[in-house]
């Protein structure tokens, strides 16, 4: 993921988040033997745009008009410190021009929740499988206006189903289900009930969607942190039985003072470049 003004950053936080171009950020993270985790907030010497290229200190995304290429030099968090290196490649089988309002304050952009992906990153990380492209913009920060919120994208039979659940702060609940063909048709659907499933470690509620009379399951723990869950989550949507990534964030959690200082720990400040 990269961030411009990196809202998981603390020090984005203790700034003020007065200068967004002076926390940024390429975030890697990989799972399993050898898993690394990359969230340096680096400053404003490390930010270059051009139409088509976002570069972040030794990192960049450049979009070549059919893939979106990332390559990555970073430095990963304690425990496990070391340099993470390599190339994704993401193609997309079609854009989408979809942008719907989770806020009126926040926009989320699913660009390609239809795409291939190729890994190939030190530590023994190289696959290929299918992937999802999106980008979220926003005017202030997550935790003043979200109290929680899901996320999930499900790949189906003949299209993938993106799921996005928010709960604001004065108890609006923003839903969205959105279906998507491999020719980048979308459509908003009526999806099944939101459905409760096992809390994380940190006992980070979950839910997702659901037919009724399916209790969704973890099939693969991914990233577990005191507000935030990345994991495989199997459910039945629509009577199909898939498999996809979902995420929970608690931002009532995040609001709390003393997560500040835990993050820190796990995103460095780099101001110079």
């Amino acid at each position: 993921m990269g961030f411009i003004g990196s809202v998981f950053s603390p020090w984005y936080a203790w700034s003020g988040r007065r200068n967004p171009q002076n926390h940024v950020c390429l975030n890697v993270a990989t799972y399993g033997p050898g898993g690394r985790f990359t969230m340096t907030d680096r400053g404003t010497a490390a930010l270059h745009q051009s139409k088509d290229t976002l570069t972040i200190g030794p990192s960049r995304m450049h979009w070549t008009g059919r893939d979106l290429v990332i390559d990555v030099n970073e430095v990963s968090s304690p425990p496990l410190i070391s340099r993470v290196r390599g190339r994704i490649t993401l193609t997309p089988s079609a854009v989408t021009g979809v942008e719907l309002a989770l806020h009126p304050r926040h926009q989320w952009r699913p660009f390609a929740p239809i795409a291939r992906i190729d890994v190939n990153l030190t530590q023994g990380h190289r696959w290929q499988g299918h992937g999802y492209f999106d980008a979220n913009f926003g005017t202030t920060a997550l935790e003043r206006d979200f109290d929680f919120w899901t996320w999930g994208r499900f790949p189906m039979q003949d299209r993938a189903l993106c799921l996005y659940d928010a709960t604001w702060r004065d108890g609006t609940q923003q839903d969205f289900a959105l279906e998507v063909t491999p020719s980048g048709e979308a459509r908003e659907v009526n999806a099944p009930p939101r459905t409760p499933f096992a809390r994380t470690a940190w006992l980070v509620r979950r839910e997702t969607r659901a037919d009724p009379g399916t209790r969704p399951r973890q099939v693969l723990p991914m990233l577990d942190a005191p507000f935030y869950s990345r994991s495989v989550v199997e459910t039945r949507l629509m009577g199909e039985v898939t498999q996809g990534v979902h995420e929970a964030l608690d931002l009532t959690r995040f609001r709390q003072p003393l997560l500040k200082p835990m993050l820190a720990v796990r995103v460095p400040r780099r101001s110079g470049w």
